[in-house]
């Protein structure tokens, strides 16, 4: 008999973040890369070096043929990776494409701040096969408030006309990234975002955990302040106007209830297939870690001297993959188990010894996000029937 441990354990990497500029040219007050305990960002390279990039590009391909893999995603990140300029950009799709078998479909992503998008930039960048997400908190500039430069200045007079580029483009637009802010309108929020004509919306928990708990204003009613935040605008994506948006974790959820795997860390039990390389060809875990204490991401792996399969041994990266075995003892005897998967890894984190073994930070949230979505779905599917969960 094989365990869920052990299939895990095979899974092989397939999204590979790679990190181009390790500098970001907006101060967001939220932000869990430059105000994290981690500050590994400060001793790295600012852009990676060529060097880097082609052994990165080898590496790629030397997992890609180890595991006869059919498809993999490539997502360039920094910092903001347009500060390097899309030349950069577009050398690293080379090198990976030119080491990758052919047999293999490479996708590659840049997500973006917007403030460096110009037309001939997008238009370098959609011809090569790129998708361009964007970050933002609103498709105003009040709920943008907190996207300043490091001058205070707001971003969004150059972030608002890379939206406009980009719904210009809907094959090349990947979606918008927005990350919760309890004193803004959740109505507000998604209806400005929507108007704003993405493909794809992901509502992202701000970055916390047990010890380094999430923002609540004052004001914040209730035991599950976020959760009533997402509640509120999913019905909003529910009972709206059908129009192909996809909002990612709710899309997520619904396909967790009516069976499916997940395919984010957000929820679910899948395993974790992706990691992350550094400007300096350090090999990391994901980013989120490092809201919870200085090293958390690391590995001691880096491209020139390990493979990616030796990063799939990493005690680090196998806890990730390990499923329910991977929960705590009130996690894994839970209603939601198979939904909620515990929620996001870094937001487990509490540093009184018991690591990322506890619930998720966010526990009481996605619990009254879950079993909304799953009445709505069961009125949906068949009012006279039993929940879901």
């Amino acid at each position: 008999m094989v365990c869920e441990t052990d299939r895990a354990a095979a899974v092989p990497f397939r999204q590979f973040v790679l990190k181009l500029h390790s500098r970001c040219n907006l101060a967001c007050t939220y932000c869990y890369i430059y105000t994290s305990p981690d500050r590994s960002w400060r001793h790295r390279p600012r852009a990676a070096p060529p060097g880097t990039v082609r052994q990165t590009a080898l590496r790629i391909a030397e997992h890609v043929s180890a595991h006869r893999l059919r498809e993999i995603r490539i997502d360039l990140h920094g910092g903001e990776p347009l500060l390097t300029g899309p030349g950069p950009l577009l050398d690293q799709a080379q090198a990976i494409r030119a080491a990758v078998p052919a047999q293999c479909a490479v996708h590659f992503g840049v997500q973006t701040n917007g403030t460096l998008l110009t037309a001939a930039s997008l238009g370098a960048l959609a011809d090569a096969g790129f998708r361009i997400g964007l970050s933002l908190d609103g498709g105003t500039a009040g709920l943008n408030r907190r996207r300043t430069d490091h001058a205070g200045r707001s971003s969004w007079p150059a972030a608002s006309r890379a939206a406009r580029l980009l719904a210009g483009r809907p094959g090349t637009f990947a979606g918008i990234l927005c990350t919760i802010d309890l004193t803004a309108d959740p109505a507000q929020v998604y209806r400005s975002l929507r108007a704003m004509g993405p493909p794809m919306l992901d509502f992202l928990l701000p970055h916390a955990n047990w010890s380094s708990p999430p923002p609540a204003p004052a004001g914040a009613a209730g035991p599950a302040p976020y959760g009533d935040w997402l509640c509120t605008a999913f019905d909003l994506w529910w009972d709206g106007p059908g129009q192909g948006l996809r909002v990612r974790l709710f899309t997520e959820i619904i396909g967790l209830l009516l069976g499916r795997p997940s395919s984010t860390e957000a929820v679910g039990l899948s395993p974790v297939v992706a990691l992350v390389v550094d400007t300096d060809g350090a090999i990391e875990q994901v980013d989120s870690l490092k809201s919870a204490y200085d090293g958390a991401a690391a590995t001691g792996l880096d491209v020139f001297r390990h493979s990616f399969d030796e990063a799939l041994a990493h005690p680090g990266m196998a806890a990730r993959r390990q499923g329910r075995d991977g929960l705590g003892d009130r996690c894994r005897s839970c209603a939601l188990v198979e939904v909620c998967g515990g929620g996001n890894y870094a937001h487990r984190y509490r540093d009184a010894g018991s690591g990322f073994r506890n619930p998720s930070v966010y526990c009481g949230d996605l619990e009254r996000l879950i079993r909304h979505i799953a009445r709505r779905l069961t009125a949906s599917l068949d009012p006279t029937g039993p929940l879901p969960i």
